[in-house]
């Protein structure tokens, strides 16, 4: 079933406590999941999105307390935005400066209205005033405004030395198209998702190559709607790019294959099933840490040591 978009956005943190505060009191957005990371039990993974926890929406990271900062450079996810009604751009500008957010001044890309900030560890994000928007559904925090509130991705900026490549896997592997090109930077648009539809590929030949830590975008998802979809665009991406994916991998929440693009760029193809429902109700997501089976043994023990998310 060929379903296009990003389906999430992995990033790394500093606090975890800082990093929960941010995106959900500041942004808005609901803990979908509080669980840990499957290769070190003791640092969360906490998972941000819409009401639903639905793909095109889902934010993740992992957190660490004294992570060093990362550097941006060739190879990494310059920038991930999310959709905001056309009318919130004024009170987003107020709600940063009220909240002592890095930001820049609103500026138009593709024709569009974008306010760019950083968050506290100086991941770079940005909010796109889409029109229409304010027609979807939106996740009520209690403070921001349902019709100014936070409507899912509306994209990622890749950094690259060369763009040609990545851009071919695109089209030929997820499902986009090219759909301008301004400047430096190639726009490809998924058709028929709303969420998480956009990919710019920006060319930044020269560039130090990116450097890991507070504030980089580890990896992007992007969805398959179920696992015969996942392999067909595995067998594209090893017999047409000559690339090397992993095997899948079961993230509880989604099935998970991993391959580095020739950009440098970590991609995933993770599939929308089961979904964030699979181990709590959809009215109590991201209330209590689930832990993958593995550690349900160790339970205590990791609870004992994980940083303090209140």
């Amino acid at each position: 079933m060929q379903i296009n978009g990003i389906h999430h956005v992995t990033a790394i943190a500093g606090p975890a406590r800082r990093n929960l505060d941010f995106y959900s009191r500041v942004l808005g957005l609901r803990l979908v999941k509080k669980t840990v990371n499957f290769d070190d039990p003791t640092t969360w993974h906490l998972y941000f999105g819409d009401a639903g926890g639905n793909p095109g929406t889902i934010l993740t990271f992992f957190p660490w307390e004294h992570v060093a900062p990362g550097r941006l450079g060739v190879g990494e996810t310059q920038e991930t935005a999310f959709r905001i009604p056309a009318a919130a751009v004024g009170y987003w500008t107020h709600r940063l400066i009220a909240n002592g957010v890095a930001h820049d001044a609103p500026q138009k890309r593709f024709g569009e209205t974008v306010l760019s900030f950083r968050d506290p560890d100086g991941m770079r994000l940005a909010l796109v005033a889409v029109p229409g928007a304010e027609s979807e559904p939106a996740f009520d925090n209690g403070e921001v405004p349902v019709e100014s509130a936070i409507r899912g991705f509306h994209g990622v900026t890749l950094l690259l030395d060369k763009t040609e490549t990545t851009a071919a896997i695109l089209r030929d592997v997820f499902g986009f198209a090219e759909a301008g090109r301004e400047s430096n930077t190639v726009r490809m648009r998924a058709e028929g998702t709303a969420h998480g539809g956009i990919v710019d590929l920006r060319a930044a030949g020269g560039f130090l190559p990116a450097r890991m830590g507070a504030g980089s975008v580890h990896h992007i998802a992007f969805r398959a709607g179920d696992d015969a979809e996942q392999a067909r665009m595995v067998k594209t991406l090893t017999e047409t790019f000559g690339l090397r994916p992993t095997e899948q991998r079961d993230r509880n929440y989604f099935r998970s294959v991993y391959v580095r693009e020739p950009g440098g760029v970590l991609f995933e193809i993770a599939t929308d099933a089961p979904g964030f429902a699979i181990d709590e109700p959809a009215e109590d997501l991201g209330g209590a840490l689930k832990l993958p089976a593995q550690y349900e043994t160790r339970r205590a023990e990791i609870e004992a040591v994980l940083p303090a998310l209140v």
